[in-house]
């Protein structure tokens, strides 16, 4: 039985934001279109997560943010994101529904390198986005993608021209402390024939705001190109974390995702790697830590159709307390990809009995010259490893803890950034008290 969707915005709402925005006809009519599909889309149906029952009411309206006067008058984790030689060199701060700082290196423009917010990039490079925007996660895959496309506000757009290799990450903070504000951001990365980029970025949210971030990442890799996207979520108590992440990998070209899902609110991510040309490759390390009562859903995705295409995924969540986590690695190979080799690995470690985590490893094959393989794992601290690090003097509660970085290195050693690393690093200390 169906029932009434009652939509946080109306048309007229949507075409006067637009309006006021000055974007172009083809985006005010995307978004329209966005919203009628959203009164006929259904809610995704994910596995064992009743995605209905969550607090999904909290999306907001458009506000105009201020600018900062500088990336000092930021406070606290966000501030400490930022700070270190070198690191604030090329970085866009958005904060609630608008775009509050922008800073680009200018090297980075002397390469042809475009590195702005999606908004700006409508007025500038409205060509280029018009035709990659929404041609990775199309709108029309359910109601929550379909709203993002209605109501997205601020965002990324990163440009990197045929053989350019930026040496320098490119770094987005994206920040909410208004729980009336929308806070639903764009991020759009091109990476033309033979170039390279890193790009890291950074959500936060104080406890106790009630908000919905409804985020979409697009990454197209053009031939040749490699992309190494880290990002790290850690948004505060009572927000809902909703990310639909995606790349389309053309021949010879790569990406490297890895991603730190550490907020304290219910949170639904699904990373997906579309392996479309020959000899394209996807590298996904995720780890996730839930505590509380929070329900977490984590997907991670490659999908096979270009031959001889390596993918591997290796995650790693922690859960504590009452926490639940629905953790799902999704091997797809199509039919022609010979020559695919997809392999996956998903542990879950629970510190309570009370704790839960289910892994699913998922292999759907439809060709027979490939490999995939697959390892899961749930279960507690082993008390044998506890044990013998006692033995060899260590306190009971330090050898639990190194054991439990242990199982989280493969992914936190690899953050790009030091400082992001270090603030990954506090971050999993904060969550397991």
């Amino acid at each position: 039985m169906s029932t009434q969707t009652v939509l946080p915005i109306d048309r007229d709402s949507i075409t006067q934001l637009s309006a006021r925005k000055n974007e172009p006809q083809w985006m005010q009519d995307l978004r329209v279109k966005a919203l009628e599909s959203a009164e006929t889309l259904e809610l995704p149906k994910l596995e064992k997560t009743r995605i209905d029952r969550w607090k999904l009411s909290s999306f907001g309206s458009y506000k105009d943010t201020a600018p900062l006067a500088g990336l000092e008058s930021l406070t606290g984790a966000a501030r400490d994101l930022l700070q270190g030689e070198g690191h604030a060199a090329n970085v866009i701060v958005q904060r609630n529904s608008g775009i509050a700082w922008k800073q680009v290196n200018e090297e980075l423009t002397k390469q042809g390198v475009v590195f702005t917010d999606l908004e700006s990039a409508l007025q500038t490079h409205g060509e280029l986005v018009q035709k990659h925007f929404l041609s990775v996660v199309k709108a029309d895959e359910n109601r929550l993608t379909a709203l993002h496309a209605a109501m997205w506000n601020g965002g990324i757009f990163l440009y990197v021209p045929r053989g350019v290799q930026v040496a320098l990450p490119v770094q987005a903070l994206f920040l909410a402390d208004d729980a009336e504000a929308a806070f639903a951001p764009h991020v759009l990365i091109v990476a033309e024939a033979n170039s390279s980029v890193t790009y890291v970025d950074n959500y936060l949210s104080d406890d106790g705001l009630e908000l919905v971030h409804n985020g979409v990442v697009e990454v197209v890799v053009k031939p040749g190109a490699k992309v190494t996207f880290a990002s790290i979520h850690s948004m505060g108590a009572g927000s809902t974390d909703i990310t639909y992440r995606r790349s389309v990998l053309e021949n010879d070209s790569k990406i490297e995702w890895i991603i730190g899902e550490l907020n304290s609110g219910n949170a639904m991510a699904d990373t997906t790697s579309i392996l479309k040309g020959n000899g394209s490759d996807s590298d996904a390390k995720v780890i996730s830590i839930g505590r509380g009562d929070q329900k977490l859903n984590q997907t991670t995705r490659a999908v096979h159709f270009g031959k001889s295409t390596p993918s591997q995924m290796i995650t790693r969540a922690v859960m504590k307390e009452e926490a639940t986590a629905i953790i799902n690695g999704i091997t797809k190979i199509e039919k022609g990809a010979t020559g695919a080799n997809g392999q996956q690995t998903e542990r879950v470690l629970m510190l309570s009995p009370r704790a839960r985590g289910d892994a699913n490893p998922i292999l759907l094959i439809d060709e027979d010259d490939v490999k995939a393989g697959h390892a899961a794992s749930v279960g507690q601290v082993n008390p044998e490893q506890v044990y013998y690090l006692m033995s060899r003097g260590v306190p009971k509660v330090e050898a639990e803890r190194l054991i439990i970085y242990g199982f989280l290195a493969p992914v936190i050693s690899e953050v790009p950034l030091e400082n992001v690393r270090k603030q990954l690093e506090a971050l999993v200390e904060r969550k397991l008290g």
